[in-house]
């Protein structure tokens, strides 16, 4: 069962507003997994085991070498991957 409440309702409305943000594709991913974090960490919307294993998969395309710059494939997995968060938080 979906969280409900006004947190809940919150945390998704800032999330997706974080994803609509002009810049980077994997800045505002990272932005966006600090926040979704951070409100299921809190109990504002509920842990998944589908919503954990996005996150996983996320930091994976978030992933560098000190000095690396992410290129274009990451950006692109970013932006599916956090589209992907963005669905699973209706159930959350």
């Amino acid at each position: 069962m979906p969280s409900t409440g006004p947190r809940a309702d919150a945390a998704r409305a800032e999330f997706r507003r974080i994803l609509e943000h002009k810049g980077h594709a994997t800045d505002n991913a990272r932005e966006a997994m600090e926040l979704l974090e951070s409100a299921l960490a809190e109990g504002a919307l509920a842990r998944t085991p589908e919503i954990d294993q996005t996150l996983a998969d996320l930091r994976l395309a978030l992933e560098q070498d000190d000095g690396q710059k992410l290129g274009g494939k990451s950006a692109e997995a970013a932006r599916f991957i956090t589209r992907r968060l963005s669905s699973l938080l209706d159930d959350a």
